[in-house]
């Protein structure tokens, strides 16, 4: 079996120091490869063709919402997975508009990451379950005054990721 090829992109050194070493005690997870800023990361995707990206949002140079449509522009198959400090809906849906298959805050255990790259390995989406209930709690509530639909609003990437959540 292949092991699930990784990029690992954070502005701090101790975050990838500590994530190569959780990473890399998974016998089905590979580091190929590492980047300070979103340049770097896009750079990585292109010549290396990573399976999955751990993104975070913040980063000098270029930040992890561009560097994320960048990467799905020269490495459509790289799943990009958000790993980030930033919790807040408007860092979510733009990671997610920008092409992101998941978003774990980096609060969140070791095992619910490593399960996160696991789920976008396998093509699906992963949201941190808090984050995403509290999210479609938000959602659900929104009071529309002139009567169109809160649907008639959303992204076709939204639209997906909402139905997913559903499906548990």
């Amino acid at each position: 079996m292949s092991k699930i090829k990784l990029v690992l992109v954070d502005d701090h050194a101790v975050v990838r120091s500590g994530l190569r070493m959780l990473l890399e005690a998974q016998t089905d997870m590979e580091i190929v490869g590492e980047a300070e800023n979103g340049r770097e990361a896009v750079t990585l995707a292109k010549t290396l063709q990573p399976d999955i990206i751990l993104m975070d949002i913040m980063m000098p140079d270029m930040n992890g919402i561009e560097a994320t449509r960048l990467v799905k522009d020269v490495a459509p198959e790289t799943a990009v997975l958000a790993l980030t400090m930033y919790e807040d809906d408007q860092y979510f849906f733009e990671m997610l508009k920008a092409g992101a298959s998941g978003y774990v805050p980096k609060r969140a255990a070791p095992d619910d990451l490593v399960t996160a790259i696991r789920t976008v390995y396998q093509g699906e989406v992963f949201l941190y379950p808090s984050l995403a209930a509290r999210l479609v709690q938000g959602y659900v509530r929104q009071d529309m005054p002139d009567g169109s639909s809160p649907h008639d609003n959303l992204t076709e990437r939204e639209r997906e990721v909402l139905i997913l959540i559903a499906d548990g």
